[in-house]
């Protein structure tokens, strides 16, 4: 078990720290970020023993390019790209994606309404979770992470429209599982 984390060490004196391969620093950064990035670890895997692989990974490339942080922008942020191309690298070794013709795409983009409204993040988030690994990709990519199509497909080998179609795709299927989990939301209250 981790002990609670060194609210007195500063970032600076951290990210020294391990710079000389000191192992008490290694284990405070280690506890100050692997929750945060556990749960971007989370976003983008099938299971807990997956996103657990991909933290791991993360923490082994942090460690390794942390000589390459500049000081420019928060250490945090580049913590967390790290990690995002970490689990996006891990998502491109599995091929997940599927070719959609841009007629599919069309038809799937029509049938989006948005129902997200009714639910909290945190709902959102394991309904987004269920996603297979394709769609979820995606999905987290432009939404969460603010990428753009062309980058979508720069990064995952695909062509903008296949990208724009996996978002089409996984709108709809999330859409199908915010109806089913509202009307048992709805349900349970009525038979209370």
């Amino acid at each position: 078990m981790i002990p609670e984390r060194n609210q007195n060490i500063t970032e600076s004196d951290l990210i020294n720290g391990c710079l000389k391969d000191d192992r008490r620093m290694q284990e405070e950064l280690y506890r100050r970020f692997s929750p945060r990035m556990y749960a971007v670890c989370l976003r983008y895997a099938g299971n807990a023993e997956e996103a657990q692989d991909i933290l791991q990974e993360g923490f082994i490339k942090v460690f390794k390019k942390l000589d390459s942080f500049r000081s420019e922008g928060s250490f945090e942020g580049w913590v967390r790209r790290i990690f995002v191309n970490t689990a996006i690298e891990h998502f491109r070794r599995k091929k997940y994606l599927m070719p959609v013709t841009e007629r599919e795409e069309n038809t799937i983009e029509g049938k989006y309404l948005s129902v997200l409204d009714n639910l909290a993040a945190a709902d959102i988030m394991a309904l987004v979770q269920e996603l297979s690994p394709g769609y979820r990709t995606v999905f987290n990519m432009y939404v969460v992470e603010g990428y753009s199509h062309k980058e979508i497909g720069d990064i995952l080998g695909i062509s903008e429209g296949t990208s724009k179609s996996q978002l089409s795709r996984a709108k709809v299927i999330l859409q199908d599982m915010v109806k089913k989990y509202i009307d048992k939301q709805a349900g349970a209250r009525a038979k209370s």
